[in-house]
């Protein structure tokens, strides 16, 4: 019970920090990877690079992912 108490608090104490936090931006590069009939795959980076919203926490809240996760994570992949 205590456990689950904890990992409560740690929640609406990450969605406090997050809420009196500005939102953040990281820039993200976006690629397309098309399969082919052959089994080949081919990648296009032609688009440009994209600015995606993040917060300052440890968990996803207000509907956007954490700045450390989308700091680590800047190839986005289209898949086609």
């Amino acid at each position: 019970m205590g456990l689950i108490l904890s990992l409560v608090a740690a929640y609406f104490s990450d969605y406090t920090i997050a809420r009196s936090n500005p939102l953040g931006t990281v820039t993200v590069q976006p690629y397309y990877e098309i399969h082919q009939k052959n089994g080949k795959t081919e990648f296009d980076y032609s688009m440009p690079p994209e600015t995606q919203t993040c917060v300052a926490s440890l968990l996803p809240h207000l509907g956007v992912n954490p700045c450390w996760y989308v700091t680590k994570h800047k190839m986005r992949k289209i898949e086609i």
